[in-house]
């Protein structure tokens, strides 16, 4: 693959799994189209949600990427 050294597929995991992340995060949290003087509400409503959403996707697809971010890497 791309002959990333092994000792730096922490980093890789960490770049993966924060797209995956935010890329989910960033849909939910733009799906209420608030208004300014709502915006705080929507967007702690947005972040609750979000999180709750995460969670369970995080911790399913954690394997998974850790094993894409090793095939990337090398020793």
């Amino acid at each position: 693959m791309l002959g990333i050294p092994r000792r730096h597929s922490h980093f890789v995991f960490g770049v993966i799994q924060s797209g995956l992340t935010s890329l989910i995060a960033a849909g939910i949290a733009s799906f209420p189209a608030a208004g300014t003087l709502l915006f705080v509400q929507h967007w702690l409503a947005s972040w609750l949600i979000a999180w709750l959403a995460m969670l369970p996707i995080v911790l399913l697809a954690a394997p998974a990427i850790r094993s894409f971010s090793l095939r990337l890497t090398r020793e």
